[in-house]
């Protein structure tokens, strides 16, 4: 592995991936701080070159933001070799409960379709694309190992559940979802349409369902996210996409 580029929502994650790394990140806190060449955190260690932006809130602007440093690198002849979306995100009780971490084997766009009078239709269903994107097999396997994560559906919404009845509606669509977030799937198409595999790591800071900020536990979240990617360096310098 040689180069990884980790997408975050905001200053605050992308700050505590960087911690991980020993890294300092540079420039103000913009909406998309690193990604359009300015800002951001680098590290290298043995055969590791990280970088960490700041990609924006929501699917849109991490799409875009992600496809600008894929594009940029490329460019510059010094290509990604995997992208990682990273963050905080809500966790599905009891299975992925508050501080833990998940990793995701399937990448999912929860919310993007169609209603109908018979529920809701994926674009898939209706044509018009793919909802989901699959990380390497492998490569969640060993993530999962090393940072002791459960592996399964993450999935990515553009509204944030805040009831009870979306929880369930949402559960009963992907009965494999652990958690949800807002930037995986716009992440992970972009790096598709670079050809460079992704993955995406959640660390879990409130119960998915009704919205109670007096449950959220942001910090203690953060704190699981740089432990984790601290155990991810061996893992991320030995593995190969090209093995097997």
């Amino acid at each position: 592995m040689g180069r990884v580029l980790v997408a975050t929502a905001v200053a605050v994650e992308r700050d505590a991936v960087a911690r991980a790394f020993g890294a300092l990140p540079t420039g103000s806190d913009g909406e998309a701080l690193g990604a359009h060449g300015g800002g951001g955190a680098a590290a290298r260690s043995r055969a590791l070159d990280v970088r960490v932006i700041a990609a924006g809130v929501g699917p849109a602007l991490a799409a875009a933001s992600t496809a600008s440093a894929l594009t940029a690198a490329v460019l510059q002849g010094d290509p990604y070799d995997l992208v990682v979306s990273a963050g905080i995100g809500g966790g599905f009780q009891p299975e992925a409960s508050v501080g833990s971490l998940v990793v995701a084997d399937e990448i999912v766009a929860a919310d993007l379709g169609a209603e109908t009078g018979d529920g809701f239709v994926s674009v898939t269903e209706l044509g018009f694309g793919t909802v989901r994107h699959h990380p390497p097999e492998d490569l969640v396997r060993l993530v999962g190992d090393a940072v002791g994560a459960r592996t399964g559906a993450v999935l990515t919404v553009s509204t944030v559940t805040g009831t009870a009845e979306r929880a369930r509606a949402l559960r009963g669509r992907h009965p494999t979802a652990l958690a949800e977030a807002m930037e995986g799937f716009g992440v992970a198409e972009a790096a598709a349409a670079h050809g460079v595999p992704v993955l995406e790591i959640r660390a879990i800071s409130n119960p998915v369902g009704p919205r109670d900020r007096a449950a959220w536990r942001i910090p203690d979240a953060l704190a699981a996210l740089t432990e984790g990617f601290g155990k991810l360096v061996p893992v991320l310098e030995s593995w190969n996409r090209h093995d097997g």
